[in-house]
């Protein structure tokens, strides 16, 4: 096994050990970047000198004192909206050229005092406004989508091009591409982890969160970012007895798991279904309890994601949308400039409904303890297929179909992990998702790790990334 292909926790027991260098990690990891990206485009900015210069660094400091913790000396990548000083923050568009960061942000500097090393900037659809990241492809078939907005991170997890990953997610753009591509990737809390220094889509629905290639890794990149910054209003504290880590048992007696009777199963691919309700089953097998639930106010969940997401991206646009509109892509200047018509009180409305959609998922979990439920309702989609035909004929877009499933989590701010469960017919990745409580993270990352000791997609198992 090359270097590359570790797991985080692998690489950094390994570090901790003795047995590998972060040069030697490094090293690896760009190797295969340099194999891989000129085929599936995953960065935008790769800092190969300064991330070797840090290697070097954390390479002194662990033999000297030993490891600062798990991150100390490990290579990641940062989604292209995320902030690092003197670094160019593009979010994937011609609006952002000639940026420079002068700050890091919140995110960027806790990874750096964790002793992570940086290997660059990856793609994301322009400023995180869409669900496909037409700049990158697949992972796993190149002629197909990699999933956005954070498909660039999603796609370097899934090559082994970086240990682990940052990406955004606003309406599912860490769980869409994750899914997509094989790997995990986890939305926590709203407000649990901070935005301070990340470049907004939709500050009331927007999150910071992890892509890895296994819960374990997630977990430990969540211990490094979770906590307050006075700089973005939406922080929240973190207790002192909060923990992550989700433990090796698998056992999930006592686990209550809620499985959907409506709209989470409703349009979604047969392969998709099979491989979720198999999963699910599985989690019944290591002991937890299924309890079928009835997803609230499903009828809304359109409405609510649109009308909160619109107007709050065209305010944030608003002064280069009205002197260089000709520098965005058509698909993102037309939601922009939609979004200049929205009315105050419709998304007033949108607040008053999301207080309502949240107040009765906070009721359903009462019952429950976990939420299982397909990640996205169909695999990777053709690159250029605008559409996703039904079984009873309707047609859907590609982009509200991904969002679909995951727009709940964001109107309601709860944690949202999506896991590999399998592959279709042709052999592309499948996810299964967990919903759980606010600040629910850790029951989330328990049941995600039991079904990875299970799960016959492989943990870890890295992409081959071979050009079409």
């Amino acid at each position: 096994m090359e270097p590359y292909e570790l797991t985080l926790s692998a690489a950094a027991e390994a570090i901790r050990t003795g047995e590998l260098s972060p040069v030697d990690l490094t090293d690896s990891v760009l190797a295969r970047v340099e194999q891989v990206d000129p085929h599936v485009r995953a960065y935008v900015t790769v800092v190969a000198d300064g991330a070797r210069q840090e290697a070097k660094e954390a390479e002194r400091e662990i033999s000297a004192t030993g490891p600062r913790g798990p991150l100390h000396g490990i290579p990641m990548a940062l989604k292209d909206l995320i902030d690092v000083e003197g670094l160019p923050t593009t979010a994937s568009s011609k609006v952002r050229d000639g940026h420079r960061a002068s700050a890091d942000s919140a995110v960027a500097a806790r990874l750096s005092q964790a002793g992570a090393v940086l290997l660059g900037k990856t793609h994301t659809h322009e400023f995180a406004y869409g669900l496909t990241t037409p700049q990158t492809r697949n992972a796993w078939d190149q002629g197909r989508v990699a999933g956005g907005s954070s498909g660039g991170s999603a796609v370097a997890v899934a090559t082994g091009s970086a240990t682990f990953a940052l990406g955004t997610d606003t309406g599912g753009s860490i769980r869409v591409p994750s899914a997509l591509n094989g790997v995990v990737g986890l939305k926590p809390t709203y407000g649990l982890v901070p935005r301070s220094g990340v470049t907004s889509l939709s500050w009331s629905l927007d999150h910071v969160g992890t892509v890895t290639r296994s819960v374990q890794d997630a977990a430990t990149v969540l211990e490094a970012l979770a906590g307050p910054d006075p700089r973005d209003p939406a922080s929240l504290p973190r207790t002192a007895s909060a923990r992550y880590t989700p433990g090796a048992e698998g056992d999930l007696s006592g686990m209550r798991i809620g499985v959907p009777r409506n709209y989470y199963f409703d349009q979604v691919e047969p392969d998709v279904e099979e491989a979720i309700r198999g999963a699910i089953d599985a989690l019944r097998d290591l002991g937890a309890e299924l309890v079928d639930v009835e997803i609230p106010m499903t009828r809304y969940i359109q409405a609510i994601q649109w009308g909160l997401m619109v107007p709050e991206a065209s305010a944030y646009h608003e002064q280069t949308l009205r002197t260089t509109p000709e520098l965005y892509a058509g698909d993102v200047r037309i939601l922009l400039e939609a979004g200049e018509l929205a009315l105050a009180g419709d998304y007033l409305r949108a607040q008053r409904a999301r207080t309502l959609m949240r107040d009765r998922w906070l009721e359903l979990f009462a019952h429950v303890d976990i939420i299982a439920a397909p990640s996205v309702p169909a695999p990777a989609a053709p690159s250029g297929q605008e559409s996703i035909r039904w079984t009873d004929g309707s047609l859907e877009a590609v982009s509200d179909a991904y969002v679909r499933l995951s727009a709940p989590a964001n109107i309601t701010g709860i944690p949202a992990l999506t896991v590999p469960a399998g592959r279709d017919r042709a052999g592309l990745p499948i996810g299964m998702q967990l919903l759980g409580r606010p600040l629910g993270e850790a029951d989330v990352l328990r049941v995600g790790a039991a079904h990875e000791q299970v799960a016959s997609f492989g943990r870890g198992r890295i992409a081959p990334a071979v050009a079409a």
